[in-house]
C-alpha cells in the first residue's frame, strides 16, 4: 500500500491546543468497524458501551520530562534533547535538535553539575548519549514535558499530560487516548462489572519519526519496550474465554495486547504475517520484552475486539493501524465526518470508540 492512502486534509484550527476540563468532557464518536455507522456523544457515556464482563486494557506508563536544553561545550551553540529510551544507568537513546552534534562531542546543562557526552551516531538526529551521572531524580530539575510540536500553547499542568493511572515513569509522550478518563468514570466502569487491567508501553521513536517510504510495507518500526503481567494475562484470557471483550485504550495498549498474543501462538512481532493461527486456550501470555510490531491493513487481530483512540495524524503509523482494524475508508470517513462535527484531533483532542 502506498503512503499517500493514508493521507487527509486537516486544517491547522481543528489541532486542539489545550486539554478539555473535566477530562470526560470530550466528544465520543462511535463507529461501527463492521458496518461504518457513526454516532455522536460525549466520552463520559463510554460506560453505555462497555459491557459487563468485558476487559478494559490501559497502559499505565507515565511521561517523563524528556526534553533537555543543553549548551556545547567546545562553542556554547545550543542542543536540544529529547530523551526517547534509557538503556542503562547513564545512557539514553536521544533525538537532537541542533547542528553538528557528532560524536565525542560534550553537552553542558545549566545549573546543574551534570554533563553528556555523544557517544555514538544513529539515523538522522538519533543519538545516544552518557551523562555524568545517572539523572532520573534530576529531570525535573533539568527538563521540561516533551509536548508534540503541533502544540503551541504552554501546559499550565503537567499532569494534563498523564492519565490519571499513570505509574511507571519512562515515556517520551502520553498514551493520549487514555487522558479521557477520570478516577469516577473507572469506578463508574468497574462498579457495572468491566474488568480494567493494565499493561506497559514506553512511548519512544515512533511517535516522533515520520513514516519516509512510499511503499508502506517497506516501514521499519523501531522497538519500544512493552510488558504485560502474568496476572493481566490471566484476567484477559478468562475474560476472552468467557466471551467478553478485549477493549484496549490507545495504541500502545493495542500493539501491547496483540504482542501478547503472537507469542502466545510461538510466533514473532517482527514477522506477524509468518503466522495464521490463534492460541485458542491461552489468547494472551505475560512478557516483558521489546516489540516492534507494524500494524497496518492486511494485518490478522487476534485479540483486541474494540479500541478507544484519539483522531492520529496523516500518514502515520497510529492511522495505519486504525485502518487495518477498522478498514481504511471507514477510518477515512470517519475522519471527514469529524471534521464536518466540529471535532478536536490528535493529543487533546476528541476520542473515537470503534468496535
Amino acid at each position: 500500500m502506498n503512503l499517500t492512502d493514508f493521507d487527509y486534509d486537516l486544517p491547522e484550527s481543528f489541532i486542539a491546543q489545550e486539554p478539555l476540563e473535566p477530562r470526560d468532557s470530550s466528544k465520543l464518536m462511535r463507529l461501527d468497524r463492521h458496518t461504518g455507522a457513526i454516532a455522536h456523544s460525549t466520552f463520559r457515556d463510554i460506560v453505555d458501551y462497555i459491557n459487563p464482563g468485558d476487559v478494559l486494557v490501559m497502559n499505565t506508563t507515565r511521561v517523563i520530562p524528556a526534553r533537555l536544553f543543553a549548551t556545547k561545550a567546545d562553542t556554547g551553540g545550543k542542543v536540544e534533547i529529547l530523551l526517547l529510551r534509557q538503556l542503562d544507568d547513564t545512557r539514553w537513546n536521544v533525538l537532537i535538535g541542533g547542528r553538528r552534534v557528532t560524536a565525542g562531542l560534550e553537552l553542558h546543562f545549566a545549573g546543574a553539575d551534570v554533563r553528556a557526552a555523544v557517544v555514538e551516531e544513529l539515523e538522522a538526529s538519533e543519538r545516544i548519549i552518557q551523562f555524568s551521572q545517572p539523572v532520573n531524580t534530576l529531570l525535573a530539575q533539568l527538563g521540561e514535558m516533551p509536548l508534540p510540536p503541533y502544540i503551541h500553547h504552554r501546559l499550565q499542568d503537567s499532569e494534563r499530560y498523564q492519565t490519571v493511572y499513570s505509574r511507571q515513569e519512562g515515556s517520551a509522550a502520553a498514551p493520549t487516548a487514555g487522558l479521557h478518563f477520570t478516577p469516577d468514570l473507572l469506578l463508574k466502569l468497574r462498579d457495572k462489572g468491566v474488568k480494567i487491567t493494565s499493561c506497559l508501553l514506553h512511548v519512544g521513536l515512533d511517535t516522533f519519526q515520520p513514516v519516509k517510504v512510499n511503499t508502506i510495507e517497506d516501514h521499519h518500526m523501531h522497538s519500544e519496550r512493552a510488558s504485560l503481567s502474568a496476572e493481566d494475562a490471566r484476567i484477559i484470557n478468562e475474560a476472552k474465554l468467557a466471551g467478553g471483550r478485549v477493549i484496549t485504550v490507545g495504541t500502545t495498549s493495542t500493539r501491547t495486547i496483540e504482542t501478547a498474543a503472537i507469542l502466545s501462538a510461538g510466533g514473532s512481532p517482527a514477522h506477524p504475517e509468518q503466522m495464521d493461527h490463534i492460541c485458542a486456550w491461552r489468547p494472551v501470555i505475560a512478557f516483558d520484552s521489546d516489540t516492534n510490531l507494524f500494524i497496518y491493513p492486511g494485518y490478522q487481530w487476534r485479540v483486541v475486539d474494540a479500541i478507544i483512540t484519539n483522531f492520529h495524524l496523516p500518514k502515520s503509523t497510529l492511522l495505519m493501524m486504525m485502518s487495518s482494524f477498522a478498514g481504511r475508508e471507514n477510518m477515512l470517513h470517519a475522519y471527514e465526518t469529524a471534521k464536518q462535527n466540529n471535532y478536536r484531533f490528535f493529543s487533546f483532542g476528541d476520542a473515537m470508540f470503534i468496535s
